[in-house]
């Protein structure tokens, strides 16, 4: 494989993984990872957390990457700020805006792109938070205890409102769904968040869409003005897809590029990783769009087994976590309809962590939640991964570690 060339389109997480363990892992090849940010890579994790209360840059040195990867060393060839326009497979040619590179493999790996408000775009006072410019240009409205308006109670919602109100900002939540996390947790687990915005001094406001966002003000569909001197949107993101139209890498429904289990794309020698990639579960029964860190490290690793013509199948148990409010969240699993919550300890205590555990027809762990319990979030990990059934009963005492549920 001396003779072939790798390119990786994407120099997030996931791309420069890639890249690393295609190295690593024997390719002699040449590599390229092609980066649309004009910044060396950097994690993106830090950005809602730690630079926006700023205490780290990621990526601010351009010898460190922030990813623990020294691509000289590698012999990765990185291409920063240059983006793909295109695809033409057949000729195996990736189309960029500083002319095509030719490939013998091919990895996308382009992340996702924030979903943005109508007629918002280009708007100074209107921010998202997805890249390290982001992150530079929120944090300036925190610097200024700026009134901020937040529009969607996600993640990253609470995770800025966490930033805001520690730099001395007034903020607002605004959510169209009834409670925060709609869209992601159920109400038994997403309910008891609702008073952390409370003790945090955060204003939330749930089942209010927003119709208007004009200077110094947003609107509500009730009619209800509120004050802003800028506005976070943070109602989810997309796979950063478009550019792959007329390729004939055939993309899922919900835009993602539908890979197979071992992350092979229909196109010929085209693999895809991280949030931009869908894939089926045989864990889980269905077709997975995970948008986190750690689906993105551990796909890199299927990635660049198949271009090196190995067989690595990417089944994950999915994990997430979130700092907010001086707690910390943390998620592994997958729910599904069937799946019966327990939980453990009291979300309304106030002081000590709780957690809720999904458990399937059959007694096994299909998902748990935990707010400050960091070790049933590392156990209950291990037992969704093993798949062994468990004792509701025990699983509901906190004083029980989850290993000795097992039946």
């Amino acid at each position: 494989m001396t003779d072939e060339r790798a390119v990786i389109v994407g120099a997030g997480l996931a791309g420069s993984w890639t890249a690393a363990r295609l190295r690593q892992e024997g390719f002699e090849g040449r590599i390229t990872l092609l980066g649309a940010e004009p910044h060396p890579p950097y994690d993106r994790p830090p950005l809602s957390k730690d630079v926006l209360r700023g205490a780290h840059e990621p990526g601010a040195d351009a010898e460190a990457t922030g990813l623990g990867l020294d691509f000289d060393a590698l012999g990765v060839e990185l291409l920063t700020g240059r983006a793909a326009t295109g695809l033409r497979p057949g000729p195996r040619l990736l189309d960029t805006d500083q002319g095509p590179l030719p490939y013998d493999h091919l990895v996308l790996a382009t992340g996702a792109e924030p979903v943005t408000l109508p007629g918002t775009q280009g708007r100074s006072d209107v921010h998202v938070l997805r890249t390290l410019d982001d992150a530079r240009r929120l944090r300036r409205v925190l610097d200024a205890r700026a009134a901020l308006v937040a529009v969607g109670a996600g993640w990253i919602g609470a995770e800025v409102a966490t930033a805001a109100r520690a730099a001395g900002c007034r903020v607002t939540v605004v959510e169209a769904a009834g409670r925060p996390l709609a869209g992601t947790l159920p109400r038994e687990a997403a309910e008891p968040m609702r008073r952390w915005y409370t003790e945090a001094g955060v204003e939330l406001r749930t089942g209010h869409a927003v119709t208007a966002v004009r200077d110094g003000e947003v609107e509500l569909a009730d009619g209800t003005v509120v004050g802003a001197d800028a506005v976070l949107v943070g109602i989810g993101s997309r796979p950063a897809t478009g550019w792959l139209a007329g390729s004939g890498v055939a993309l899922a429904p919900d835009g993602s590029v539908r890979a197979d289990a071992r992350l092979r794309t229909s196109a010929p020698g085209v693999w895809a990783v991280g949030d931009c990639a869908s894939y089926p579960s045989a864990r889980y029964g269905e077709r997975l769009l995970v948008h986190h860190w750690d689906n993105a490290l551990s796909g890199a690793g299927a990635a660049a087994a198949g271009v090196l013509g190995r067989e690595a199948a990417h089944d994950p148990v999915p994990y997430f976590w979130s700092e907010q409010f001086g707690r910390r969240v943390q998620y592994a699993g997958h729910r599904g309809r069937d799946d019966v919550a327990v939980t453990r300890g009291d979300p309304g205590a106030g002081t000590d962590g709780w957690s809720v555990c999904w458990l399937r027809p059959d007694g096994t762990l299909a998902a748990l939640l935990t707010v400050d319990r960091p070790r049933d979030l590392a156990q209950g990990r291990r037992l969704a991964e093993r798949a062994v059934p468990l004792d509701p009963g025990r699983v509901a005492d906190p004083s029980v570690p989850l290993k000795a549920a097992v039946r």
